[in-house]
């Protein structure tokens, strides 16, 4: 009996899954989608070149000051901050995590082996995500020289 409700169960869920999306509506669905992201893109732009006109608006009302107030320098300095995370922030999460799943699965006391996985694998997760930080910095070096 609880083949044949297991077999029924199985046949059904099958059967259900067996959708075939209509070609035409997920082509549409592709078109709209690149035009939603150039529609993006283009907004960006449009900010970032708003962004622009109003940092040289501002370089210029600098410039026709005569004696005290800032340097058309410090309103034009620009730097490149880091945007997300480090290498070595990276590592440590995701090596934190797959520590955390394999130590679980290898040790008989699922918790504890949890527990010790995610120590071992943040660390070794963040000593390579640490050489690779590393390895940018010496290229960026070598780049700039």
């Amino acid at each position: 009996m609880k083949q044949l409700i297991l077999t029924v169960a199985t046949t059904l869920v099958l059967f259900a899954c067996n959708n075939k999306p209509d070609p035409g509506v997920a082509a549409q669905n592709a078109r709209q989608a690149v035009i939603d992201s150039m529609k993006a893109v283009d907004s960006m732009r449009a900010v970032k070149r708003a962004h622009h006109e109003h940092n040289s608006v501002a370089v210029q009302n600098n410039e026709g000051g005569g004696g005290g107030g800032t340097s058309t320098a410090d309103a034009t300095t620009t730097t490149t901050k880091k945007k997300g995370w480090s290498h070595t922030a990276k590592g440590a999460v995701v090596g934190a995590g797959a520590g955390a799943i394999t130590g679980a699965l290898i040790n008989k006391d699922h918790l504890k082996g949890a527990a010790i996985g995610t120590v071992v694998g943040a660390g070794a997760g963040a000593g390579i995500g640490a050489i690779v930080d590393h390895e940018k910095k010496k290229k960026a070096a070598a780049a700039n020289q």
